[in-house]
């Protein structure tokens, strides 16, 4: 695959996604005043009000001019029922439309869809795709959640709640363990817990949210607790699945923010992140090993990507190589393994445009977008990296019902050597950027989470010279 690098834009509708580990401290403000949908200045680093950034900045544009890639090589049709993987990668569930060569799961005669679940395993030598299908079609709206032993949790809409059953390969056939009910209007799946075996749930009323352990209890599904507030997102923030991070909105409405919730003290919830009082802050992704967050916000004026380390006094940056013309960003995975080098830590983002979906490779050291042509059949929006920066990209297409893609994250080269200020000598060794005066960090003071042991500081303001 060939790469396409970009490192400005003008304004984009950025969407969301999510994962995180502890936390850190973060910053608004934007280069755009209000807003204003006009092209950045190139000059004008989105780490808001940090010099160094700007000069870096400038100079990677200088060296390496913003390029858009032509048509991608793949049009992705998105499917509807979504493609979930296991925290751990090794397997990953859909639902997938029924073929006739699969048992049990004839196209109806009356022209509909039928839905049936199929189970991937990822971590051997080769991957293969298992259909789960029972004695009818699964409903569009139905959930899957893949757990580290093989089985798949499924949740059904019924008439006056949702149900919920683990699927398993029995042969030809499917077996099928019915674990209860919940009743309730709406039941959401949360992302695959870290630990391989629990599944959560989230249930949203008018005023506040009922926590749900639907898989991995001892007596089927049981609310834990009832979150104040309507709770929405879902991102792991330890490799224990203890804590976790989800999205508040007050129940009498207003800025929504991430708060923490501690599953090993009786759910108890603490602020996360709050990058101005008035902003919606969205944790999306987090990396526990390097402490690399991805977040989402409105503080500078719109809503943007940004990102930020853990426990770090810096502000956030908002990147506007993030911000790609006309297409719609949103991170979708993160290396793991790399202690402490958050930037150095790539991050898989899927690009919605007008010609379909398609990759971005994005580090924070290197300032640049990467653009990729995916396989034909991409499951938009998923895909796993190793260690050693290796991202496999699931795909189904015509007679290959189950292949994943292997793609090494291209290297972000330096830019070229730019003249130095007036009087700095010619020797070649020329900074990549203007010399900027080194900024003071004046972090605000933070919220105090004590989580276990731990303080977890609120993600919140800080300043600088």
């Amino acid at each position: 695959m060939t790469a396409c690098a970009i490192e400005d834009g003008t304004a984009a509708a950025v969407e969301a996604g999510e994962t995180a580990e502890t936390v850190e401290t973060v910053e608004p403000g934007s280069d755009e005043p209000n807003g204003a949908a006009e092209p950045p200045d190139p000059a004008a680093d989105t780490a808001l009000n940090s010099p160094e950034g700007a000069a870096a900045d400038a100079a990677t544009e200088a060296a390496c001019p913003p390029v858009v890639p032509e048509r991608p090589t793949a049009e992705t049709v998105l499917p509807t029922p979504a493609f979930t993987i296991t925290a751990n990668g090794a397997y990953a569930a859909r639902l997938t439309a029924a073929r006739p060569e699969v048992p049990g799961n004839e196209v109806p005669e009356n022209g509909d869809t039928a839905w049936f679940p199929e189970r991937w395993t990822l971590d051997g030598p080769e991957p293969y795709a298992v259909p789960l299908p029972l004695n009818q079609p699964e409903d569009a709206g139905s959930q899957l959640l893949p757990l580290a032993d093989g089985r798949v949790l499924i949740r059904r809409r019924v008439a006056d709640g949702h149900t919920l059953s683990l699927l398993y390969p029995t042969g030809p056939g499917t077996g099928e363990l019915l674990l209860g009910a919940v009743e309730c209007d709406e039941l959401t799946l949360l992302p695959p817990s870290p630990d391989g075996v629990s599944a959560y749930a989230l249930s949203t009323g008018a005023y506040s949210t009922g926590l749900w352990l639907v898989a991995g209890g001892s007596n089927g599904p049981e609310q834990i607790a009832e979150l104040p507030g309507r709770c929405s997102g879902g991102v792991w923030l330890d490799r224990a699945g203890r804590l976790l991070a989800l999205d508040r909105e007050p129940a009498g409405g207003g800025p929504v923010k991430a708060v923490a919730v501690d599953l090993g003290r009786g759910a108890e919830m603490t602020p996360l992140l709050q990058i101005a009082p008035d902003s919606d802050d969205r944790l999306l992704l987090a990396d526990p090993d390097s402490g690399l967050l991805l977040i989402r916000s409105d503080a500078p004026g719109h809503d943007r990507l940004g990102w930020g380390v853990l426990g770090s006094c810096l502000p956030v940056r908002f990147p506007e190589c993030l911000r790609p013309a006309d297409a719609a960003v949103t991170p979708f995975a993160v290396q793991p393994g790399q202690m402490l080098m958050p930037e150095s830590c790539a991050v898989a983002l899927r690009i919605d445009g007008a010609a379909g979906s398609w990759l971005g490779v994005w580090r924070p050291a290197g300032r640049r977008l990467h653009q990729l042509p995916v396989p034909e059949g991409w499951l938009a929006g998923s895909g796993v990296w190793s260690r050693e920066g290796v991202l496999a990209l699931p795909y189904a297409h015509g007679e290959t019902a189950c292949a994943v893609a292997l793609l090494t994250a291209p290297a972000d080269e330096e830019p070229a050597a730019v003249r130095g200020p007036a009087g700095y000598p010619e020797n070649g060794m020329q900074p990549s950027g203007a010399v900027a005066p080194p900024s003071v960090c004046r972090p605000v003071p933070l919220g105090q989470a004590p989580l276990v042991g731990r303080t977890v500081p609120l993600l919140g303001r800080t300043t600088t010279d």
